[in-house]
């Protein structure tokens, strides 16, 4: 076993999302090719690093502050019994698999369980490959995805809304001290 170099320092157990920098979004069609995009304003995440050098995130989002920018009645939907049921579930929480920290820099695929609702399922979502050295700290790591509303008892409003929810989340972390 080699010895350290001189500077090196123990990767740190956990790194926090930077909520000032960060954005979480999603976006439901309607069937008549209107697009409700929203947000996450409140949420926690980090990214933890394991013993093997793996990593893993978790995340926490309250759906009870869910939103659609300048659409008040939209967003009221968002939250209600029909779609997030914001007031029984006011957390969807994702729990990634270990993967290694290459994935961040060269993209591919975040696989993971979704709790949405009282429901928990396997998800994969798609990491974009890096445009810097240091994702998260100097550009966004970038995620989407797409759940299907059915899966998670999102039955009401088929007629209206298409079955997919698509994600997109954009990660800065919060640089820890040297």
């Amino acid at each position: 076993m080699s010895a350290p170099t001189a500077g090196a320092q123990p990767a740190s157990p956990t790194v926090a999302f930077d909520t000032a920098r960060s954005w979480l979004g999603f976006e439901v069609r309607t069937r008549f090719g209107q697009r409700l995009a929203g947000e996450f304003p409140r949420y926690q995440g980090a990214v933890e690093h394991l013993p093997d050098g793996n990593h893993r995130v978790r995340l926490r989002i309250a759906t009870s502050e869910a939103m659609i920018p300048d659409r008040p009645r939209y967003t009221s939907w968002m939250r209600s019994q029909s779609f997030f049921d914001a007031i029984r579930h006011p957390w969807m929480e994702f729990v990634s698999e270990p993967y290694a920290p290459s994935l961040l820099h060269d993209g591919g695929p975040l696989r993971g369980r979704l709790s949405l609702r009282g429901v928990t399922r396997d998800v994969e979502l798609e990491v974009a490959p890096a445009g810097c050295a240091r994702p998260g700290l100097e550009c966004d790591i970038q995620v989407s995805g797409a759940i299907e509303r059915a899966d998670y008892g999102m039955r009401e409003w088929q007629f209206a809304l298409a079955d997919q929810v698509h994600l997109e989340v954009r990660v800065r972390l919060q640089e820890t001290a040297p």
